[in-house]
């Protein structure tokens, strides 16, 4: 090894892993120069950065972890076959699957009435009738439609206030599986008194780890997943009524005696 020393600053050759050698300025209180190279090394990134970079990949690990929680409650939900009986039905807009087993369920007695929450505006009560093919007398007496409803937390809100409209203190919550859990936050969070059944309408299998297998269940999921935590963090930060009793939620069929999730 070749060194090279100049009159004022004196350089030492290192080998590189390629054979080739590089310069280092030697300490001139006679540090060595790989102990300048190990020291530099160390001050390479300020403590606050790798502490920023253990954080973010925490928070990571939280992330992925809590979607795969979520995606495998998701496609654990099943529709109940005996969901008992409630005081009104609400389902919330977004596919006929969704109307069609909330009427099936007035149809059979499951609650008094219905609310059809998120209609689009320009919708007429007809037109809805003859696409879930319900009686045209039961449709006309038992079933309300709110238009006023744009996403998730208007169709809480709405519902709120048609229950407490009717003086209703039950209900039995009708939408998708993948759609259940924000739809139940929601409706939790902006009700009060009120006793919740879900009814998760599943059009496709997920169980089983199959959602890991199609591109367009991973992104119905993830999405769904990040406007939970989204509805997770408002509802935290903003609490429901003082003095009210919060909503129970809870299992289909549980009659007399429910079970709190």
């Amino acid at each position: 090894m070749c060194s090279c020393v100049y009159k004022h600053y004196p350089w030492v050759s290192l080998p590189r892993n390629d054979g080739q050698y590089y310069l280092v300025l030697k300490n001139m209180r006679g540090t060595s120069a790989r102990g300048f190279e190990r020291e530099t090394g160390r001050r390479g990134l300020p403590a606050i950065v790798r502490v920023g970079i253990i954080v973010v990949l925490c928070l990571g690990f939280v992330f992925a972890g809590g979607f795969l929680v979520f995606a495998t409650h998701v496609g654990r939900l099943e529709t109940p076959s005996d969901p008992g009986s409630a005081d009104a039905i609400i389902v919330l807009t977004g596919g006929f699957a969704r109307l069609d087993a909330a009427v099936q369920l007035l149809q059979e007695g499951r609650g008094q009435r219905l609310l059809i929450s998120g209609v689009n505006p320009i919708a007429r009560p007809l037109d809805i009738q003859r696409a879930t093919g319900a009686n045209e007398n039961l449709f006309a007496c038992c079933v309300d439609i709110d238009r006023d409803a744009l996403d998730t937390i208007g169709n809480a809100a709405e519902s709120a206030k048609w229950l407490e409209t009717n003086a209703f203190r039950s209900a039995i919550v009708v939408t998708n599986n993948y759609h259940m859990p924000r739809s139940l936050l929601e409706m939790s969070h902006a009700l009060q008194n009120a006793r919740l059944t879900p009814y998760p309408v599943v059009t496709n299998r997920l169980d089983g780890g199959q959602w890991l297998a199609s591109r367009n269940a991973l992104r119905v999921l993830f999405t769904e997943y990040t406007k939970y935590l989204a509805a997770l963090a408002r509802t935290t930060v903003m609490p429901s009524r003082s003095g009210d009793v919060p909503a129970v939620i809870v299992e289909a069929g549980a009659g007399n005696g429910p079970v709190e999730r």
